[in-house]
């Protein structure tokens, strides 16, 4: 079901998630669809969006949905770093759609997380893959591109 995006200065925005315990596994299929569809429409909508994490839609657990080139769901994730190698890009939000983010991000960074059968998994993602899952995984801990901005002259209307 397509959800309603939470937009930047809503309050919610800033918590910290909390971790999917095993025994609740039967509500990820519905968090999924909903993240999905909640992405799709936003795809179609604005042309845009690769992925969203689950505080977006006002579900405080931590969870994150990439569609790019198959879908991922992606439960309770950690990040690495495996270098110091960082890349300034231009960073947008579905929470923000008309504003426009100059923040710095690892080059390169390894994921790991449980599936949506709570198997363990790991992907090792560079530049684009590596930057978006950075962002997603921000809005977990209630940290917004806004908040990771060069300076405060990096903000840009679309």
């Amino acid at each position: 079901m397509i959800k309603e995006i939470l937009k930047l200065g809503n309050p919610k925005l800033y918590n910290v998630c909390k971790e999917i315990k095993k025994e609740e596994i039967s509500l990820l299929k519905k968090i999924e669809l909903d993240l999905h569809d909640t992405l799709m429409n936003y795809r179609k909508k604005h042309n845009a969006g690769r992925a969203i994490a689950a505080p977006q839609i006002g579900i405080e657990k931590r969870i994150l949905y990439m569609n790019t080139d198959t879908p991922t769901l992606i439960v309770n994730p950690t990040l690495t770093f495996p270098d110091s190698e960082k890349i300034q890009v231009m960073d947008d939000c579905m929470s923000f759609p008309d504003l426009i983010v100059k923040v710095e991000r690892y080059k390169n960074c390894i994921l790991n997380y449980k599936d949506r059968n709570f198997n363990d998994c790991k992907m090792i993602l560079k530049d684009d893959l590596s930057e978006l899952i950075q962002h997603e995984y921000d809005h977990l801990d209630g940290i917004l591109a806004t908040m990771r901005a060069i300076d405060n002259k990096s903000f840009y209307l679309k």
